[in-house]
């Protein structure tokens, strides 16, 4: 594994923790535990996440911050972003900046410095963030740039869990000599397997991976042989309605090769009836994440991940 790749990186984290589920730190402010809504909202959503990272720092890989619960607060709400990501990295954790970024030139260049400069003087130290690839490639270069010289990765949204995302991502957008009548996320596709070929680390991998949501399985099969040294981030598992079968596809045969993330399936467990008998929420926390883990060991080649 070489230290500063961050496909490596991710793929030794899998391995160590062996599962490759991520919990995803969306604090909903309405949906935080009684114990913690007397303090203020971005106190709040701090200490809340920061338990949660306490509960999973043993258990799984990686977090995945979604950036936008923090900054609907305003300057607090961001700094209480910080200090989670840096609490995160602290932990030895991989951190997955969920911001869906996405411009051109220096607008570019200076989201991926924000975001993917894993220096000890960053102000997020994250190692990967979500990208938009609407505007094109050049919208991308300086992501890939940025996070090869820092030894961070990209997820580029290829076929989103959404049902709306299938507006613009099945629309044919045209043909080549190699794939005729694609469809836009075929393109993007192609285009993402082309940045993470350039640079494969010894994991087989690339630190630029793609976004494919567990809410349809048969493409997310297909796209793991359309992009085979892409990493992939699958959203929609869980609480959006995909099943640990239905991830499956996205893991190569050694259960490598994609992060599985869950978020309010977990994070709010506490909830769930299922949990009412848990101590603690965040005991209700442990038990959700135990349960998800073994799912998809179960159902899945994670399996092969526990020897």
């Amino acid at each position: 594994m070489h230290e500063n790749h961050f496909g490596d990186r991710l793929n030794a984290a899998i391995r160590k923790k062996q599962t490759p589920l991520v919990v995803g730190l969306d604090p909903r402010i309405a949906n935080l535990p009684p114990q913690l809504r007397n303090l203020n909202a971005a106190e709040a959503i701090e200490t809340f996440c920061k338990s949660i990272i306490d509960v999973v720092a043993s258990k799984v890989p990686a977090v995945k911050p979604q950036s936008a619960f923090f900054e609907q607060l305003g300057p607090e709400g961001v700094t209480a972003l910080c200090n989670v990501t840096h609490y995160a990295r602290e932990k030895g954790l991989v951190v997955i900046m969920d911001a869906k970024r996405g411009d051109i030139g220096s607008t570019a260049a200076a989201y991926a410095a924000a975001f993917l400069d894993r220096s000890e003087s960053a102000p997020w130290r994250c190692d990967c963030l979500t990208v938009n690839p609407y505007l094109g490639d050049d919208s991308l270069t300086p992501f890939v740039d940025v996070g090869n010289e820092h030894g961070s990765g990209i997820f580029v949204l290829a076929k989103t869990s959404n049902p709306g995302g299938t507006l613009f991502q099945e629309r044919n957008f045209g043909s080549t000599d190699d794939h005729p009548q694609q469809t836009l996320f075929e393109a993007v596709s192609d285009h993402i397997q082309s940045l993470a070929a350039a640079n494969v680390g010894q994991s087989g991998y690339g630190s630029v991976g793609a976004v494919v949501g567990a809410t349809w399985p048969e493409q997310l099969v297909e796209l793991r042989r359309r992009m085979p040294n892409a990493i992939f981030l699958v959203p929609g598992f869980g609480a959006q309605g995909g099943s640990a079968a239905d991830v499956g596809g996205g893991l190569d045969e050694q259960g490598l090769g994609a992060v599985i993330n869950s978020s309010r399936g977990i994070i709010f467990a506490y909830e769930k009836e299922q949990f009412a008998a848990a101590t603690s929420w965040q005991h209700a926390v442990e038990l959700a994440t135990d349960q998800a883990i073994d799912a998809i060991a179960s159902e899945t080649n994670a399996g092969r991940l526990r020897g």
